[in-house]
């Protein structure tokens, strides 16, 4: 089966209401020792020195709510991770507006890389918490050393295409297996003179409009070409860049007007 991997956002909204946080039920149960793991040093974080703890996580004081959030992490409301993270990316995709079994797709093919809780669908109930992927936790250290093997090995378990959309920071904490069947798509925004350039807000946008064609497509997408149509219907012009080396995933280089 065909999965959709992509970078959390660092806004997140607390939902009002909703059962506590069960591990036990995320996606990939594997990692739920490295979950617990993960969140405990977040609380000893949070809960230890305000200097230290804003610091760690980059953040200012006008964020001590995300240290509240932290704390609070095994007693909070939880709500599905799509309707949790709510930056760019997610505002594009947009999935409160999908049908219901545009939605149920949506969640099935879809997996967050969580600096907290490793992999998790978009359909599984997480609190809302404040955690980088390059930030560094108490006994735990630096969270690329900590995440990447357990995501590596679950990743090189699918037997589908891989479409990943994370971010350089998120790619580190479960790099794609060799030789898998990956894609890595490329955004690139046309500018009024020169070549087309990365812009990170319009990189993340486009990102999600790109997931929500792919929920909203009738078409299966089984292969690289069948991607390459469903986001060429964006307006996008998309060219395949294969590797010169064919343990590498091949790139797709996307490149689009403000959308």
């Amino acid at each position: 089966m065909t999965i959709v991997l992509l970078p959390p956002s660092e806004s997140k909204v607390s939902p009002e209401s909703g059962p506590k946080l069960n591990l036990a039920n995320l996606a990939f149960a594997e990692l739920t020792d490295k979950r617990s793991e993960a969140i405990a040093g977040l609380i000893k974080l949070s809960s230890g020195s305000q200097a230290r703890a804003l610091s760690a996580l980059g953040i200012s004081k006008k964020q001590e709510f995300e240290l509240i959030r932290n704390q609070n992490l095994f007693t909070a409301a939880t709500a599905p991770a799509w309707q949790i993270y709510s930056g760019v990316l997610f505002e594009a995709l947009d999935a409160k507006s999908l049908t219901a079994p545009q939605l149920k797709k949506l969640c099935k093919l879809t997996y967050v890389q969580s600096a907290l809780f490793g992999l998790v669908s978009l359909g599984d109930l997480i609190p809302a918490y404040r955690l980088s992927g390059d930030c560094v936790l108490p006994k735990i250290g630096s969270l690329p050393k900590f995440w990447a093997s357990a995501c590596t090995e679950l990743l090189a378990q699918e037997s589908g295409l891989i479409i990943d959309l994370r971010s350089g920071t998120y790619t580190k904490l479960g790099p794609l297996p060799t030789e898998s069947n990956s894609v890595i798509p490329k955004i690139l925004q046309r500018m009024k003179s020169g070549p087309p350039k990365v812009v990170s807000h319009h990189n993340k946008a486009t990102k999600g409009r790109i997931l929500r064609a792919i929920v909203q497509s009738k078409t299966k997408i089984r292969s690289i070409d069948d991607l390459s149509n469903i986001i060429s219907t964006l307006g996008a012009d998309v060219e395949i860049k294969v590797p010169t080396r064919s343990s590498d995933p091949i790139a797709l280089e996307v490149v689009v007007d403000v959308l």
